[in-house]
């Protein structure tokens, strides 16, 4: 199971100019309504197909709108060996700016 991690500890990162790349896995008519700054937006149907476009080197932080596709597109990310953690209760938690 991918490691937890919270809005706030992503939040936290990004204000200390850490490297933190967000996948967001929503629906695009979700993501036009906000998304964590930077964050790259592949929809978890498209994940496996899109795979070519995240780097198996990189720690990825994974979103959706409340937590249950992120936590999807954990399993299916881990079982093609790339490293990924979960953002706790997806956008309904997040606090922070959005673009």
């Amino acid at each position: 199971m991918a490691k937890q991690v919270t809005p706030k500890e992503i939040a936290q990162r990004l204000k200390k100019g850490e490297e933190v790349i967000v996948i967001d896995v929503r629906e695009s008519s979700e993501v036009a309504n906000g998304k964590i700054p930077g964050a790259k937006h592949i929809p978890l149907g498209q994940l496996a197909l899109r795979k070519g476009e995240l780097d198996k080197d990189k720690n990825y932080f994974i979103t959706c709108q409340s937590g249950n596709r992120s936590k999807a597109a954990c399993g299916i990310l881990e079982a093609l060996g790339y490293k990924v953690e979960d953002m706790i209760g997806g956008m309904n938690n997040w606090s922070g700016k959005t673009e």
